[in-house]
């Protein structure tokens, strides 16, 4: 089947657009991708909403107005890529996270698929987290059976991290098992600090935390912290490290130190597996952050990115639910008790088909 993924950055500053051919299973194709930046009033609502609690009604217009974002995306990605569009048959569709408390089984993704089922005039399907919740699970990482569908060619062990607000791992075995799980913060927390101390959208680039020095003793106390002495799965929303405390730092030095707690965090839970293999393969909006990248790489043999395989870590999330959609269709499972904690491997997800 054909289908189309659209997903909100992690770094909420675009909408990520990608389309790819696949049996739902590991057979893979991408076709193309891109990213339509939302304007600047957009993203600072969005990143509003994920940080503040807003009135009903405020976010019920901004449910309105990014899923008209996310529509003109679809229409732009069928500009850029005519005929790599034109049979397609489903979008898989997953807006801001706004909250992700899994110890309480509360999540909450905004994104009205019917308007964008309307819009597009393409059946749309969405909400993934929810019924996975319902069934005992922690409504993540999502990514954990795309990333196995990736790996199936993959030696063995094969591991892959996402770099996302929150880090998460998928780690398979020789006799393909699959373990998951959120490992940390992503780049969340360092988006919300260069945003609120420098007055940039975000880090990628490592502009911020190059110039800073990493302060261990705050690193170790963030890490002391009973979420990462959980075993894997486990799931975290971006409230789960509100302990992490770089308040008395520079900016820089607090940006560093915040890279430095992401790759710490992944690196300890990663040891922590039955057989830990020497190459990492890393993929997520934060996978090129340069100081996350070589923290990595002081502990793994080999660290790649996923581009060094063809494959886009900006557009892969969106190539994910896209995938996903597929699988929903099909009746196949979306996670399992390995990956999220949920009580059975089901299928996820809804659809809206339009009139």
């Amino acid at each position: 089947m054909r289908a189309v993924g659209l997903i909100s950055s992690s770094a909420s500053d675009t909408v990520e657009a990608a389309v790819i051919d696949t049996d739902g299973r590991d057979n893979v194709i991408p076709l193309g991708g891109l990213s339509i930046p939302y304007d600047e009033r957009l993203r600072w609502r969005i990143l509003e909403a994920t940080q503040n609690d807003l009135p009903t009604t405020e976010i019920l217009r901004l449910e309105r107005q990014l899923t008209a974002h996310h529509a003109q995306a679809y229409k732009a990605l069928i500009a850029t890529f005519p005929k790599e569009t034109r049979d397609v048959e489903l979008i898989g569709f997953h807006g801001p996270t706004l909250r992700h408390i899994p110890s309480e089984g509360l999540t909450l993704q905004i994104g009205n698929p019917w308007q964008l089922a309307e819009a597009t005039r393409v059946p749309v399907v969405s909400d993934f987290r929810r019924h996975d919740m319902a069934t005992g699970g922690q409504g993540g990482p999502l990514p954990a059976m795309f990333h196995w569908a990736l790996m199936a060619k993959e030696p063995r062990p094969a591991m892959m991290l996402n770099i996302s607000s929150v880090a998460s791992v998928t780690w398979l075995s020789k006799e393909n098992e699959i373990i998951a799980g959120d490992t940390g913060p992503g780049i969340g927390l360092l988006n919300e600090w260069v945003q609120e101390m420098a007055g940039r959208p975000h880090d990628l680039d490592g502009a911020v935390s190059q110039a800073g020095a990493a302060d261990e003793q705050l690193v170790a106390a963030a890490l002391d912290a009973p979420f990462f002495a959980r075993p894997l799965p486990k799931a975290a929303g971006r409230h789960e490290f509100d302990h992490v405390d770089v308040s008395g730092l520079s900016v820089e030095d607090g940006a560093a130190t915040l890279c430095a707690i992401c790759a710490e965090a992944f690196a300890a839970a990663a040891k922590r597996l039955p057989d830990v293999p020497r190459l990492l393969w890393v993929t997520g909006a934060g996978s090129e952050q340069p100081v996350i990248v070589k923290h990595l790489k002081a502990h793994f043999a080999e660290v790649k990115n996923v581009s060094q395989r063809g494959l886009n870590p900006r557009t892969m999330a969106a190539e994910c639910f896209a995938w996903m959609a597929v699988r929903h269709v099909r009746g196949l499972p979306i996670t399992t008790p390995e990956t999220t904690g949920c009580r059975s491997a089901d299928c996820a997800g809804f659809i809206a088909v339009p009139k």
